[in-house]
């Protein structure tokens, strides 16, 4: 039962997070999305206790400011958030609960069989509201079958199983905290491969979540 609560509550969440990505900007999106480690900080300091103490605390306000600083240009200008950014807060909340619920009740699950289970429920709960409201096609080209077969294989099955691996061995608000590295890669892919440059602000961001993953993982 637990484990199928876990399975709904991350089904809606990735369900929200990608109707809020549909109508809002990049940059804010990423920022909204990665408020995620906030909000496992909060919820681990009532459920995880072990966890909390003020340099983690630090580590996770200072990587979440390297975020904003990267995507924001040092503008924080989150005017623009429509109602899209309601979606993308909710579902990086419920990305936080399930982190939070899954180390406190069913750490003890593989999380292979976890995951499995959770794809299969989400799977379940989100194909026929899909099929009743959306126009069902698939493009037969190489371009978009990758980009199926990634998303599913590469980021839902393997990605996330190592995720939830990650949370079943080590602290929940550490490997959340240290999420804040990923949209470094996206920027050094950029630069790599769409000559995207590199800006001032984007060095100060890398350094800001640095120096927050640094803090949220040392004690």
């Amino acid at each position: 039962m637990r484990l199928l609560l876990l399975s709904v509550t991350n089904a809606v969440g990735i369900l929200s997070s990608t109707m809020g990505l549909l109508n809002e900007k990049s940059g804010v999106s990423a920022v909204m999305t990665y408020t995620q480690p906030l909000f496992v900080f909060c919820l681990a300091a009532a459920f995880l206790r072990g966890e909390v103490d003020a340099r983690r605390m630090l580590g996770v306000v200072t990587g979440f400011f390297g975020v904003a600083v990267l995507y924001l240009g040092g503008r924080f200008d989150l005017g623009t958030a429509s109602y899209s950014g309601a979606f993308l807060l909710f579902g990086a909340f419920l990305w936080a609960v399930s982190t939070v619920y899954y180390k406190k009740e069913l750490s003890h699950v593989d999380p292979l069989v976890t995951n499995s289970v959770q794809l299969a429920v989400g799977a379940l709960l989100l194909f026929m509201p899909a099929i009743a409201l959306e126009r069902f096609s698939f493009s037969g080209t190489i371009a978009y079958v990758f980009i199926i077969l990634y998303s599913s294989v590469g980021a839902s099955a393997v990605a996330f199983t190592l995720w939830i691996l990650l949370v079943k061995q080590e602290e929940a608000t550490a490997v959340s905290t240290s999420s804040f590295i990923i949209p470094i890669f996206a920027l050094l892919f950029g630069c790599l491969f769409l000559d995207e440059g590199i800006s001032l602000e984007s060095l100060l961001g890398i350094a800001l979540i640095l120096t927050g993953v640094y803090l949220a993982n040392n004690r």
